[in-house]
C-alpha cells in the first residue's frame, strides 16, 4: 500500500493467527477486530493463495473479456437472476441510482446439484477460454478458506466460539466476481453521471479483494473524505460487509467505496479486479447478536435472513426485476 495509506490501514499477516504463537493469534484478532471497528477494511498477507495463481487467474479473465461483446453475451446470466455467468456494460447500479456503472462482470458461485434454489444453480463457463473454468474455481476455493479463516478471527473478537460461523458459512452463497472496467475510447459518449462503480457497501458478510490490475479504489472515511486504497501484490484487502455490519449492530462497520474513473490520459486502458464476497448460508438468521446490544448501543436493524437481505438488495441494484 502506499505510504500515506499504511496508518489507516493495517497489513495484518494471516499466518500469525493460523501458525504463530498464542501471543501472535490474539494481537492479530485484535488489531483485525480494531480496523474492522474504524475504517473496516484491512490488508492480508502471508494468506495462502500465490502470486502465481493469482498471475494465471487475471490472464484467463483477460482472454474473456478480449473476446468480442457478441461471443460474451451468449454466456448471459440474467435467466439465473444474475448468480452466473456474464453480466454486460453497465447493467448494474449503486442503490439509490438510475445510471449504469461502467463495467462488465462474471459470477461464479457454489453448486450443489441436488438443490432447486436460485443460489446453487450450475455455472456458465465459456469454452473459448477453457482455462477461465480452472482459474476462476481454484480462486474460489481459495478465497473461500481463507474467507472462513478469516470469520474465525472475527468471531474470537467479538468473544464467540472460535467456530461461530462454521454452520452459518458451510452452504454459504459466495460469489466470485471477475470485473472488466472497460476501456472509454470517447469520454462524450458515456452517460453523464456515470463512474466505474458509484459509492456503496458491499452486501455480504465480508469481501477478499487481491490487488487490482490498476488505482482507482477508494474508501470513505468517517469524516466524509475518500482515500485511494491499492493493495500490494501479495496482499489481499478485506473488507466488513453490510451483512456483517446488521449481525453486529453496526459495531463492526462496512465502509461505503467507489471505484472512480480514470485520468482522461487513461480513460482508454481497462481495468480489472476480482473480488470474493463470502456470503451465509440463505437462511442464516441476521438478527443483531444480543451481546452488540445495548443501552449505549440499542438495537438498530429490523431481523432478517441472509437469504431475505439479498433479495432485497439485488432488486435496489438492478440485478433482479
Amino acid at each position: 500500500m502506499s505510504g500515506k495509506l499504511i496508518d489507516r490501514i493495517p497489513t495484518l499477516a494471516l499466518s500469525d493467527f493460523l501458525e504463530g504463537s498464542k501471543e501472535l493469534k490474539n494481537k492479530f484478532v485484535k488489531d483485525l477486530g480494531g480496523a474492522f471497528e474504524s475504517i473496516g477494511f484491512v490488508a492480508i498477507k502471508n494468506h495462502g493463495y500465490s502470486i502465481e495463481s493469482q498471475s494465471s487467474l487475471y490472464s484467463s479473465i483477460k482472454e474473456f473479456y478480449e473476446l468480442p461483446d457478441e461471443l460474451k453475451i451468449q454466456y448471459d446470466g440474467s435467466k439465473t437472476g444474475g448468480q452466473r455467468g456474464y453480466t454486460g456494460k453497465g447493467k448494474e447500479h449503486a442503490a439509490g441510482r438510475k445510471v449504469g456503472d461502467l463495467k462488465e462482470f462474471y459470477h461464479i458461485g457454489k453448486e450443489i446439484k441436488e438443490s432447486s434454489s436460485l443460489h446453487y444453480q450450475p455455472n456458465i463457463f465459456p469454452s473459448e477460454v477453457p482455462q477461465f473454468k480452472t482459474q476462476t474455481l481454484h480462486a474460489y476455493a481459495t478465497l473461500e478458506k481463507i474467507g472462513k479463516n478469516m470469520l474465525r478471527a472475527i468471531a474470537l473478537f467479538l468473544e464467540l466460539d472460535e467456530g461461530h460461523f462454521e454452520n452459518k458459512v458451510d452452504k454459504g452463497i459466495s460469489i466470485l466476481r471477475p470485473l472488466h472496467y472497460f476501456p472509454i475510447e470517447n469520454p462524450s459518449t458515456i452517460q453523464e453521471g456515470a463512474v466505474r462503480a458509484a459509492e456503496h457497501g458491499d452486501i455480504n458478510l465480508i469481501t477478499l479483494l487481491m490487488g487490482a490490475s490498476a488505482e482507482g479504489l477508494e474508501v470513505k472515511q468517517r469524516d466524509g473524505k475518500w482515500i485511494p486504497i491499492t493493495a500490494v501484490q501479495d496482499c489481499l484487502v478485506v473488507n466488513v460487509g453490510d451483512m456483517l455490519q446488521r449481525y453486529t449492530n453496526g459495531r463492526l462497520k462496512s465502509t461505503v467505496h467507489r471505484v472512480v474513473n480514470p485520468t482522461q490520459e487513461k480513460m482508454k486502458t481497462s481495468r480489472f479486479s476480482v473480488p470474493f464476497f463470502m456470503h451465509a448460508n440463505p437462511d442464516m438468521d441476521l438478527s443483531c447478536l444480543s451481546t452488540c446490544v445495548s443501552e449505549d448501543n440499542p438495537k438498530k436493524y429490523e431481523d432478517i435472513t441472509a437469504e431475505g437481505f439479498l433479495m432485497q438488495r439485488l432488486k435496489e441494484i438492478g440485478l433482479l426485476s
